[in-house]
């Protein structure tokens, strides 16, 4: 391989980091990872989740990084074995969720800013029947807790009712979220049983939905192929 020509790349600018490409009609949906993002039960955050043990500085011939963090941090997915533990010994991991129902047309809904995630609340929102993957703006995303370093108990989730009635009601099989559990923290093991128990329903957390019309686009978020594992780091774009 010839050796690389600086001359080359001297003229190189700052990286550009986007939220939208293609003049807008992609939407990334996904936070950024950095130290200062919220972790579950955190006061700190996530903190230092990478390193760089192979460094060019250091006379390595590349860069390499290596990463360390809990799967459930930032926009991520959860897999059944999540919650339940079954599931979990059984292999239910997130190799083993449906890549169809990750991507497709999807709903994005603004939720009342007054309540968590009810049964009444689900029923005033009207979602037709055969609507699949609904992503569901609260509160959250309002007070910008995925921006906040500590972790807010207080965010906005399903309760165990909504859950069942979403479950019993309607056709959705995809539910996104804006902070790092779609079940309210006063609820969250009962809640995400109800929607692991079929294994039926996928639920995507952490997501961005910030300066996003409500209304449909096409989804698509791939998580990684983590072979025993419950959680995994997601990918979400919205496609108008």
């Amino acid at each position: 391989m010839p050796p690389c020509d600086l001359d080359d790349i001297s003229g190189s600018q700052t990286p550009v980091r986007r939220e939208v490409y293609d003049d807008g009609r992609i939407i990334d949906i996904s936070h950024r990872y950095h130290p200062d993002m919220p972790s579950w039960l955190s006061d700190d955050g996530l903190g230092q989740f990478l390193r760089l043990p192979a460094s060019m500085k250091n006379g390595s011939r590349s860069n390499v990084s290596e990463m360390k963090l809990v799967t459930h941090t930032g926009t991520h997915v959860d897999a059944p074995g999540h919650m339940i533990d079954e599931y979990f010994d059984a292999g239910f991991d997130v190799d083993t969720l449906d890549l169809h129902v990750l991507n497709g047309p999807a709903l994005l809904v603004d939720v009342p800013r007054d309540s968590n995630i009810t049964a009444e609340v689900m029923k005033s929102l009207n979602i037709p029947k055969g609507v699949k993957r609904v992503l569901f703006r609260t509160l959250n995303t309002d007070r910008r807790l995925m921006w906040q370093k500590q972790f807010d108990t207080s965010y906005v989730g399903f309760l165990k009712d909504g859950a069942q009635w979403l479950k019993d009601n309607t056709d959705i099989k995809l539910v996104g979220i804006d902070y790092l559990s779609v079940a309210a923290f006063v609820d969250s093991v009962a809640t995400h049983r109800v929607f692991f128990k079929s294994r039926e329903i996928i639920l995507v957390e952490g997501l961005k939905l910030d300066n996003v019309e409500a209304g449909i686009y096409n989804v698509h978020c791939l998580p990684l192929r983590l072979l025993g594992a419950e959680g995994s780091p997601i990918r979400c774009i919205l496609i108008k």
